[in-house]
């Protein structure tokens, strides 16, 4: 990024529900810890030549402990002979503040280990106006990082709402690196051959009034066009409003239309006032689990699968507080390998003690290994029990955070978070005011029984617990297809393992899309590893592999 072209800000987003846990861990070993040991490494290596190049830095790798990291990257300055001006964010630690969040310590086996308000770009701003080369913060939302050095550069104030909605837009596409370049997308075999493998990272040339084009290095890999970038818009998003704490971005306005090769505008974007409240993120520890994963070869699968299943539960006298056995058929008949022959079983335990998941259950499976099915085996020796965590959100009004910008110079600046006149209303499925007329239904014709994802692509993703699953159309007849077609009953249909849970459906017509948010179907998120594909990321790949009636006009 620094050497392939112009380049006035690079940052870096390296938080995420799952690392603010890693990072939380790091910190219990050692006080001096609990920021992203990653990103000192880079600057190593690249921190003089964006000193040289005038670029400056703003990440939020400080995550736990910004202060130190603030540190550490002055002394590594040091040790290469170059001046760094250095300012940092905090504020957004409230781990001494737990017990408004309703733990009392009663529990010492599920401590609470972290918890950070999600701050916004003011913060930012001000060390950028305060002379910084680089800024590091703690939690911050990823948009930040993007709309701090536009608030810094084009003086925006927190009434610009509809600027400061385009930056967080622009902040959105960025924030996950390639992904809005050709990485994780539907349609990547469009694509010449080679042309993603190593895609390029994706710039934002931001303007005045907060509109953005969205491109790229010359020379790089991958591509920017309008589905690359419509795909990232729906990644872990909900509903037409996309909550901040400096502005809410109303994403049913964005517009994206083609700037030339490599290049997307993005404008149109309008925003409202922010929540009255400050997302907090909650990370616990919530017990532990372990895995084994049974081979199961040739004939026989099911009852092989029973039998083992039948004959560990009889073994464990006190098991664990839960077991769940998944078996996926990936044998194939008549096969040419064993591989292709074999079937996998899998069998997450949880319990809040240690001793159960541990050596208890581990070898009561393997004193089956002579005992039980033909043919038994594990996919890898058994391991130790694991401690896992539990996220969760939480709110807290915005004034009760007090927001720090600490400037290369030493001083301390208060970001005053000044109440919203008017605070948006919560996300939720949109009410009959809001939700958009449908276009007109496609008129009669012949279909075919074939997989969504031929006319179709999807993003998803998590949040929390739930799972975000976004899908566009790919012209305006598809777009009139899907918005009737793809319900939240066909969604149940479609997805059986949603069945039960509470679905919300929002449409998108700028960007010929439909939003779902799954409330529950990841547990206690991420780190609980509740389900296969713990993080959903797959999620939209399975429905668009999915078969329904599909007409052949567009096909």
């Amino acid at each position: 990024m620094l050497t392939g072209g112009p380049l006035d800000v690079l940052t870096g987003d390296y938080l995420a529900e799952l690392t603010m846990l890693i990072l939380a861990r790091d910190r219990l070993r050692d006080p001096g810890l609990g920021y992203a040991r990653t990103f000192l490494r880079q600057a190593e290596e690249c921190l003089a030549e964006a000193l040289d190049r005038g670029v400056r830095i703003v990440v939020n790798a400080g995550g736990l402990n910004p202060e130190r990291l603030a540190e550490a990257l002055g002394e590594l300055a040091d040790r290469q002979g170059v001046r760094a001006r250095i300012g940092h964010v905090t504020g957004d630690e409230l781990l001494p503040r737990a017990q408004e969040f309703g733990w009392t310590g009663e529990d010492p086996r599920r401590p609470l280990l972290a918890a950070n308000a999600y701050l916004g770009a003011f913060g930012i701003a001000e060390c950028l106006r305060g002379g910084a080369d680089v800024v590091v913060t703690g939690r911050v939302t990823d948009a930040a990082l993007v709309a701090g050095p536009g608030i810094a550069h084009y003086g925006w104030t927190p009434d610009d709402l509809d600027a400061l909605a385009g930056a967080v837009v622009a902040g959105h596409v960025l924030e996950c690196g390639a992904q809005a370049t050709g990485g994780n997308y539907a349609f990547f075999a469009e694509h010449a051959a080679g042309s993603l493998d190593r895609p390029g990272f994706p710039l934002a040339e931001l303007h005045a009034d907060g509109s953005s084009v969205i491109t790229k290095h010359p020379g790089t890999g991958g591509a920017v066009t309008v589905e690359t970038v419509t795909a990232q818009l729906l990644y872990e998003t909900a509903g037409p409003r996309y909550l901040g704490p400096d502005v809410t971005a109303r994403l049913d306005t964005v517009t994206l239309t083609p700037d030339g090769p490599d290049r997307v505008r993005i404008d149109g974007v309008r925003g409202e006032a922010p929540p009255a409240t400050l997302k907090v993120g909650l990370n616990r520890l919530g017990g532990y689990r372990n895995e084994l994963v049974f081979v199961l070869t040739g004939l026989d699968i099911e009852a092989k699968a029973a039998l083992v299943q039948r004959q560990l539960t009889q073994a464990l006298t006190d098991p664990p507080a839960e077991l769940r056995w998944t078996l996926a058929r990936t044998d194939h008949e008549d096969a040419d390998t064993e591989e292709r022959a074999s079937a996998l079983l899998r069998l997450a335990a949880r319990d809040p003690g240690e001793a159960r998941v541990g050596r208890a259950l581990t070898a009561a499976a393997v004193e089956l290994g002579l005992a039980g099915y033909p043919g038994f085996h594990l996919t890898a020796p058994p391991a130790p029990a694991a401690p896992y965590g539990v996220f969760e959100a939480r709110e807290l009004d915005a004034k009760e955070v007090e927001q720090l910008a600490h400037l290369p110079g030493g001083e301390t600046v208060t970001v005053t978070v000044r109440p919203a006149p008017h605070p948006a209303p919560r996300p939720g499925a949109q009410s009959a005011q809001e939700q958009p007329q449908l276009p007109n239904e496609p008129g009669p014709g012949p279909t075919r029984r074939a997989p969504l994802g031929l006319v179709a692509g999807a993003r998803s993703g998590d949040k929390g617990g739930d799972a975000n699953l976004g899908v566009w159309a790919r012209n305006d007849a598809g777009w009139r297809w899907l918005a009737h077609t793809l319900t939240v009953e066909n969604i149940r249909e479609l997805l059986p393992e949603t069945a039960e849970l509470t679905i919300e459906r929002h449409l998108l017509p700028n960007l010929r899309a439909v939003n779902f948010t799954l409330r529950g179907l990841l547990g206690e998120g991420v780190a609980a590893q509740a389900r296969f594909d713990p993080q959903a990321k797959a999620l939209g790949e399975w429905l668009r592999s999915r078969h329904l009636d599909i007409p052949e006009a567009l096909l």
